[in-house]
């Protein structure tokens, strides 16, 4: 099953996608929203110009067994594709560990992979009811909602983040944000938009 996962990209070593880890980033082709300001653009859609087949990719990690501590699974969303979990498995019964990026899109999928998981970075987009201005979709804000509630109480090691898009400096909606996450405990970690 995993052999069918579509990946974009990979970046064989980063120590800043997977706090304290030194890891492989997979990027995992596809995501159902159309934020503007998506640095990995390429991603979006389903089949892209470049593809790497799932069995390189698993090539490569056991050639890096015991250099890497882990693998980032990014996107894209990479929770759009059913075949996440299948590979996300094989990562982890090589004994490494399983990071996930990913913007809640498919919290039903999210709430399958948290087990395998031992880091997630959820990116929020915007306050939850404004969700649709930023990734065009009216469904987004109670996707994403759902998903940050999933994640906060599954025990989980995870980081919200947003990237400041010049929009959520009106109308105090980046406070409002950060207000929300202050009150779950947390802090919500900014990212520069890049143009």
């Amino acid at each position: 099953m995993s052999s069918t996962l579509q990946v974009g990209g990979l970046t064989r070593c980063t120590t800043i996608d997977f706090p304290g880890e030194l890891a492989a980033v997979v990027y995992c082709q596809g995501c159902p929203w159309q934020c503007h300001y998506c640095h990995n653009a390429a991603l979006i859609p389903i089949q892209g110009e470049e593809q790497l087949n799932w069995q390189q990719i698993m090539d490569f990690i056991h050639q890096r067994r015991g250099l890497l501590d882990g693998i980032v699974f990014s996107g894209g969303e990479p929770t759009l594709q059913p075949a996440l979990l299948d590979a996300m498995r094989e990562v982890k019964q090589l004994g490494m560990k399983v990071a996930l990026h990913t913007n809640g899109a498919y919290p039903e999928r999210l709430n399958d992979l948290l087990p395998l998981c031992d880091w997630v970075g959820m990116d929020l987009k915007a306050p939850f009811a404004d969700y649709h201005h930023i990734t065009g979709c009216p469904v987004s804000g109670k996707q994403a909602q759902k998903s940050a509630d999933l994640l906060r109480h599954s025990g989980v090691t995870h980081q919200f983040r947003t990237t400041v898009d010049p929009w959520l400096r009106d109308n105090g909606r980046l406070e409002q944000m950060q207000a929300l996450v202050q009150s779950w405990g947390e802090t919500l970690v900014l990212q520069t938009m890049r143009s």
